[in-house]
Parts: structure tokens; C-alpha cells; sequence
């Protein structure tokens, strides 16, 4: 199951090495090839207050017979936080996780904050066949609102405010321009029935088309706006 350990010589690496083509992670000590299931992951992300969270709670009811549904915040812990290396063990420990739980084959849609930069230069990555993002974004007036109203035991503080609405905008402005591109969700005015009919519908569409992910689009007119 451990993709990082090698079945026959015991080997143990922090770079698996797959062949695509085949489908087999390679074990770099003694060579030895084992079947691997590399299936695409579905990231649903986006700055706090978008409404990861709560669309995730409804993606199980209705996508749980076909895919894995996790929320990206239950690994937040102390032990995984290393900001100097930009949370690195944390996402790594992500995609290590997935990819396992892969290997029962239903892919995973994992809800939480992640752009492809802190994905994509990763060598967990590999392990992998495409992943495709999905950001939910919201207008910067309505997105404070809703993190002003959340409780005070998660202490949005309105430094933190302002950087997450930086984020937002950053989101919203360099999303075409990401390796692979993020499709966009507006949220805003959206009820969250349609955004979850858009989100099922963005995965269904993704997959149905085996998805170049340069041609995904907007979906803000999915949700009324």
C-alpha cells in the first residue's frame, strides 16, 4: 500500500518514482515494479469563508458511492505546520494519504485551501494521473461579512481578514494563469443548493472528459451570477 516503501528489499524513499505508462511505482534500490492505481484527484478549494467546508458536508451525501471526500483541516495540527517551508509536511502528507487510499479505487475530492503551486512542484505529485482544482471564490464585501460572523473561538482577527481577502483577489485574478489553470466558483450570491449541483457537476464533467485542463472555464453563470 506505502508507495514510499519497496514490498520486496524493504527500501524506503521520499521520491517515488512511477512509470505512467505502466502504471507501477519503480523502487529506485532494487528496481523492483509494483502495480500502482494512479487516479485522478479533485481538489475543491478556495479562501476560508467560500464555503468549502459546508458544501464538502453535502459532496458525501451525494458523491460517496463514487469518491472519497475529505476536509483538508483535520491534518491541521501542530505537528504538520511548518510555515519556513511553506506547510510543506502538511500537503505532502496529503497527497502520501491519498494516494493510498487510491489504491481501493475511488478517487478522493479533497475540500480545503491549496493552489497547484504548493501541489505541483511536490514529488508526491507523481503519484498522481491529473489533479484539477475548482476554487471557490467570493466578492471581498460579503467575504468579510462572513468571516466577521463566524465564532470567536476561530479568531478572525481582521489582519487576518485583510490577508484572506488578499487571497481571495489573488485567487480570483491569477486562477487562468496557474499550472494547470483553476476553474472559478462564485459563491457570493449563490444558494447553496446550486453550488453544490456545480461543484458535483464540475466532477462529473471533469471526469466524463478525461479533461485537458486548459479548456475548464468559469462557472459563475452555474450559480446565477
Amino acid at each position: 500500500m506505502n508507495p514510499l516503501i519497496c514490498d520486496a528489499c524493504g527500501g524506503r524513499t521520499d521520491r517515488p518514482a512511477v512509470d505512467p505508462g505502466a502504471s507501477v511505482v519503480v523502487c529506485p534500490d532494487c528496481g523492483t515494479r509494483r502495480p500502482f492505481r494512479r487516479l485522478p484527484l479533485y481538489c475543491v478549494t478556495g479562501p476560508s469563508g467560500t464555503g468549502k467546508s459546508t458544501v464538502a458536508r453535502r459532496l458525501a451525501d451525494r458523491l460517496a458511492d463514487r469518491y472519497v471526500i475529505l476536509e483538508q483541516d483535520v491534518l491541521w495540527v501542530a505537528g504538520l505546520r511548518d510555515p519556513a517551508e511553506d506547510h510543506r509536511a502538511f500537503r505532502s502528507t496529503w497527497l502520501r494519504m491519498i494516494a493510498m487510499l487510491h489504491q481501493s479505487g475511488r478517487p478522493a475530492v479533497l475540500c480545503g485551501t491549496v493552489a497547484p503551486p504548493e501541489f505541483e512542484r511536490l514529488p508526491e505529485r507523481a503519484l498522481f494521473q491529473d489533479v484539477h482544482y475548482l476554487a471557490l471564490v467570493c466578492e471581498p464585501g460579503e467575504l468579510a461579512r462572513r468571516l466577521r460572523s463566524r465564532p470567536a473561538w476561530r479568531e478572525w482577527t481582521e489582519p487576518r481578514i485583510a490577508e484572506m481577502l488578499r487571497y481571495n483577489e489573488w485567487i480570483r485574478t491569477a486562477a487562468h494563469t496557474m499550472d494547470p489553470p483553476m476553474t472559478l466558483l462564485d459563491t457570493t450570491r449563490a444558494a447553496l443548493p446550486a453550488t453544490v449541483d456545480a461543484v458535483c457537476g464540475w466532477i462529473a464533467a471533469t471526469a466524463d472528459r478525461g479533461i485537458d485542463p486548459a479548456a475548464e472555464r468559469p462557472m459563475n453563470e452555474v450559480c446565477g451570477e
